[in-house]
C-alpha cells in the first residue's frame, strides 16, 4: 500500500499515519500523537518538521504551558487526505477481500485486543 498509494503523495507510512491522526482531531498534542503513531516525540518533530515544509501541518506552543506543542493539520493537509484517503480505504478493503465477512469480523476483533492489551 504504501509504494502504490502513499508513495504517489510523497508520504512515507509514518507520516500518512500522522496526517490521518490530524485530519480526525483537527489539532493535537505532539506527545499524544507520538503515542498514537507508537514514535518517540523526536521522531514526531521530524516528520512534523518535512510536512511543515510542504504545509500540510503546522505546530503552536500552548499560550499557557510552552512546554506544550500542538500540530494542526492545514487546509492544503485537509485536501491530501481527502483525496489520498478514498484510496487508501480501497487497498486495505482489497486486502481483506479474500477473507469471509466472519473472517474479517475476527481478526478486527483480535487486532482490537491486540491494540487494547498492548496500549496503542
Amino acid at each position: 500500500m504504501e509504494r502504490e498509494v502513499l508513495s504517489e503523495f510523497g508520504l512515507s507510512w509514518t507520516s500518512f499515519s500522522l496526517l490521518y491522526d490530524l485530519w480526525i482531531w483537527k489539532s493535537i498534542e505532539t506527545k499524544k500523537l507520538a503515542k498514537s503513531a507508537g514514535v518517540t516525540k523526536a521522531t514526531i518533530s521530524n516528520i512534523t518538521k518535512t510536512m511543515e515544509r510542504r504545509e500540510l501541518c503546522f505546530r503552536k506552543r500552548d499560550n499557557r504551558d510552552r512546554r506544550i506543542t500542538y500540530v494542526k493539520i492545514t487546509d492544503k493537509g485537509k485536501k491530501v487526505m481527502e483525496k489520498l484517503y478514498p484510496h487508501f480505504h480501497k487497498s486495505e478493503v482489497d486486502i481483506v477481500s479474500t477473507l469471509t465477512l466472519d473472517e474479517q469480523r475476527n481478526i478486527s476483533k483480535l487486532l482490537r485486543k491486540v491494540i487494547i492489551e498492548n496500549d496503542f
